[in-house]
């Protein structure tokens, strides 16, 4: 009974959601979208040009987004100034102009797949670092178990910076999802140790009741040369 009260009351937020209705009405295909566009909008992350990594990218919303702020033009065919590569261990229906594949980031075959797509751009920088921006809305299924969960959670995040220290541009930036708990003060402590500025980021669109929050790291401590 307390299960079907909980399925109801999500159902019935879940319909009355303003950011819900706002993705259907510009065909977002879910609500997160506008935590990205707020992000965006108030750091200025997204600019012509730019290579965005889209880590746990289904169902596909943040490239979505990512895609329209890229765009050369109006028109569907218009194509996009820039890059998004997208990746998820979830199938994707496809996105004009990104280039998705399935696979679980957590092994290492699957980011030996995401670094060859790179290997172009990586071969025409001088020091190899070609990513603008990388976007990690990765989460782990969690267990119920604090501690567990809290360290899956911090895996995930620790392999998403370990790639953005690599590929990152000098001034690029990392957008990760965590949770307030447990490790997080590990989590902010590490990224420090890898960029000038991080900062946590709650948009109006992710809500009020969830631990849910973004980091965003910004200017690589120690840029060097990728090696290849």
């Amino acid at each position: 009974m307390a299960k079907n009260k909980f399925n109801t009351a999500w159902l019935h937020d879940h319909i009355n959601d303003p950011y819900v209705k706002l993705a259907q009405k510009h065909g977002y295909r879910a609500r997160a979208a506008y935590k990205l566009k707020e992000i965006d909008e108030t750091d200025k992350l997204i600019r012509p040009g730019d290579v965005v990594i889209d880590l746990g990218a289904t169902p596909g919303s943040w490239s979505q987004y990512v895609r329209e702020r890229l765009k050369k033009g109006d028109g569907e065919g218009a194509g996009i100034n820039g890059r998004i590569i997208a990746l998820d261990l979830l199938p994707m229906e496809p996105i004009a102009d990104v280039d998705f594949f399935l696979g679980d980031f957590r092994e290492d075959e699957v980011l030996a797949q995401l670094e060859a797509r790179l290997a172009d751009l990586v071969a025409l920088s001088p020091d190899g670092r070609c990513v603008d921006l990388v976007l990690s809305d990765m989460a782990p299924n969690l267990s119920g178990v604090g501690l567990a969960d809290a360290a899956r959670m911090q895996h995930v995040i620790e392999l998403a910076t370990d790639f953005a220290v690599r590929y990152l541009k000098p001034k690029g930036a990392l957008l990760v999802k965590a949770f307030h708990g447990s490790g997080y003060s590990q989590i902010v402590e590490a990224m420090k140790r890898e960029f000038t500025t991080v900062a946590p980021r709650k948009p109006k669109a992710s809500r009020d009741r969830s631990s849910e929050t973004f980091i965003l790291a910004k200017g690589l401590k120690r840029p060097s040369k990728v090696s290849v």
